[in-house]
């Protein structure tokens, strides 16, 4: 057998610039969590994504967790959940003691589907609502969150949007996540923006985001010794990853470009092939194209994505 140089699924691409940054920070000595490359990557962030208020953590996982606590989620309550999704999105549901309930899919943009959702919360009625909505933005896709926020917004339900892979896109002209109570972003090493791991919780509200702030330090009280009256996490992002994120976040129109320009090269490499459907660009926005996703029809095509899959893996 052939020994074949394996291709990686979405592998960490550094742009160069990274090194000068944790050099500065190597130089500062602000080698521990927190510091200066953290406060200006929370800054350059805001810039980028056009929200007032970020706070940086460990992970994407890290920033909904925070989240949710921040809106007082907890045993009994109900959060409904996209069914396509990576359970980082989800898992801190089950953290706080509540119960995820999945909401399925449209075919327009694989995203969770509004009328779903609608039915969803008028089934349930005013005396069991859930207590969140977290629609994912797949793919690098982003959810029709006006037609969410217009749904759950008569209601006082708070929408969360899980942007971890959506850094980058647009809807309807406006960065991936705006348009929620808040919205997280991972950074995790197979992400356009990685910093090996991370996440940034982002939020026009600003009490939310001290209190996230004050929470993912351990919830240390402002007194001269430890004093904690709440239970914190040690959910600080490093200065140093910090410093790789500022370098990562320069080109990252550059990174969605290729990221589009990848998916147009296998959506014409495979356009006269019967069986196969791409996943398709909803007509609001702007996707990233994070990962190139196609749907495989055994009957027109001839096989099933198993089969493909271990035929890739072999070679």
């Amino acid at each position: 057998m052939k020994n074949f140089k394996r291709i990686f699924l979405s592998p960490p691409h550094m742009s160069g610039l990274e090194i000068g940054y944790v050099q500065e920070a190597f130089a500062s000595n602000y080698i521990a969590p927190l510091g200066p490359m953290v406060d200006a990557l929370e800054k350059d962030f805001c810039e980028a994504t056009e929200f007032l208020y970020a706070v940086a953590v460990s992970s994407g996982t890290a920033a909904m967790h925070l989240a949710l606590r921040c809106l007082g989620i907890g045993p009994g309550d109900t959060v409904l959940a996209s069914s396509l999704t990576f359970i980082g999105s989800v898992s801190p549901i089950v953290f706080q003691g509540a119960t995820p309930v999945f909401i399925d899919s449209d075919r327009d943009s694989w995203n969770m589907d509004p009328n779903l959702l609608r039915e969803e919360i008028q089934f349930h009625g005013k005396a069991r609502l859930p207590r969140a909505v977290i629609p994912t933005d797949i793919y690098g896709q982003c959810c029709d969150i006006d037609e969410i926020v217009s749904i759950c917004g008569p209601y006082g339900i708070p929408v969360i949007v899980d942007a971890a892979e959506a850094l980058g896109a647009t809807y309807k002209s406006r960065s991936a996540g705006r348009g929620g109570k808040a919205a997280i972003f991972s950074f995790n090493g197979n992400k356009i923006l990685n910093t090996s791991g991370g996440g940034m919780l982002v939020s026009d509200d600003s009490d939310l985001i001290e209190q996230a702030r004050f929470l993912s330090q351990q919830a240390r009280d402002p007194a001269p010794h430890y004093e904690h009256t709440q239970i914190g996490y040690n959910y600080r992002m490093s200065n140093i990853l910090a410093a790789i994120g500022r370098g990562q976040l320069q080109v990252l129109p550059e990174r969605v470009r290729r990221k589009r320009e990848i998916f147009d090269y296998y959506r014409e490499a495979f356009s006269g092939l019967p069986g196969i459907e791409f996943m398709p660009e909803a007509a609001y926005g702007n996707c990233t194209r994070w990962l190139t996703v196609v749907l495989i029809n055994p009957e027109e095509f001839g096989t099933d994505r198993e089969a493909i899959r271990l035929a890739l893996e072999a070679q």
